[in-house]
């Protein structure tokens, strides 16, 4: 039988520091963003269905994941997905996983090691936008590389007792002047907060958006940045936060930094404010559910 690994069974076999450790290994390894294989997109009447393949020198894997955007209103999760991992040699399944679980570890993972070496030393100050589990997750892959004085979630609407920021407000404008990494995790589709607010040490991770024309963070953010990206063509073609400001004058392709190269120097990319932009990749997901299938 066909091992299934779900939300529990990934998170007892691979922690937030593991899948960290596993996405710098592949990148300093043979891992080439670049040689990735585009995502796939199909429009259906409730939303989007994804397809993700991507291949080692040990497996074949594909993500298949469904953007359904009406779901959050009918209490059900906004994505779905199932991984399947073949053997390479035979290309026999050999796992299956619990998709939405393996995203919510993975794409942390790949933020935290994107910016790893640009994170200020001591006690960090965190501010994140969105309480869904890719806010949580990019709070506990921190964790789990850096310690945490203080994490601000800021959303649109609290919960009644809740100790979230609502959005816009003073509080959270002195919380993103203070803050040593600012996360942005939501569906917004236009910049969340004024980047003139962050010091010049910031380090800021987006990873809400794969659509060329939505954004998380405003085009003056990306003038000011040193801009690390999965890959240069992906972010060109899929990342609004690049296309856009790329668009409005603002940045140009030539100043963008793939992370393999932000990973493999291992110190801070320039000067001043450092922006990851992640869309997802399959390649990622792939380098994640080997190390669940390999854990014991």
């Amino acid at each position: 039988m066909i091992p299934y690994f779900d939300a529990a069974g990934i998170a007892r076999r691979v922690s937030p520091a593991a899948a960290v450790a596993a996405i710098e290994s592949a990148l300093r390894g043979d891992v080439d963003p670049a040689a990735g294989v585009p995502r796939t997109s199909v429009r259906l009447p409730a939303g989007e269905l994804l397809l993700m393949p991507a291949s080692s020198a040990a497996h074949a894997g594909v993500k298949l994941a469904t953007v359904a955007p009406a779901n959050p209103d009918r209490g059900l999760p906004r994505i779905n997905a199932v991984y399947v991992l073949f053997d390479g040699p035979t290309l026999r399944p050999v796992a299956l996983l619990d998709g939405a679980a393996l995203t919510a570890l993975r794409t942390p993972a790949v933020s935290v090691a994107a910016v790893r070496p640009s994170l200020p030393p001591g006690p960090l100050r965190a501010v994140v936008f969105g309480a869904g589990p890719q806010g949580a997750g990019h709070v506990a892959a921190l964790a789990a590389v850096a310690s945490l004085s203080t994490v601000d979630v800021v959303v649109r609407n609290p919960r009644a007792g809740s100790q979230d920021l609502r959005a816009g407000t003073p509080e959270v404008a002195a919380a993103l002047a203070a803050a040593d990494v600012v996360v942005c995790a939501t569906t917004a589709r236009t910049p969340l907060f004024d980047s003139a607010l962050l010091r010049d040490t910031a380090v800021v991770i987006a990873v809400g958006s794969h659509e060329p024309d939505a954004r998380e963070v405003d085009a003056a953010l990306c003038a000011r940045a040193t801009v690390v990206v999965e890959d240069v063509a992906t972010a060109l073609r899929e990342c609004g936060d690049v296309v856009l400001a790329i668009a409005e004058g603002a940045l140009s392709p030539d100043r963008l930094t793939p992370m393999r190269a932000a990973v493999r120097a291992a110190e801070r990319p320039g000067g001043g404010v450092v922006l990851f932009k992640g869309s997802g990749m399959a390649w990622q997901d792939l380098v994640v559910a080997e190390a669940v299938a390999a854990a014991g």
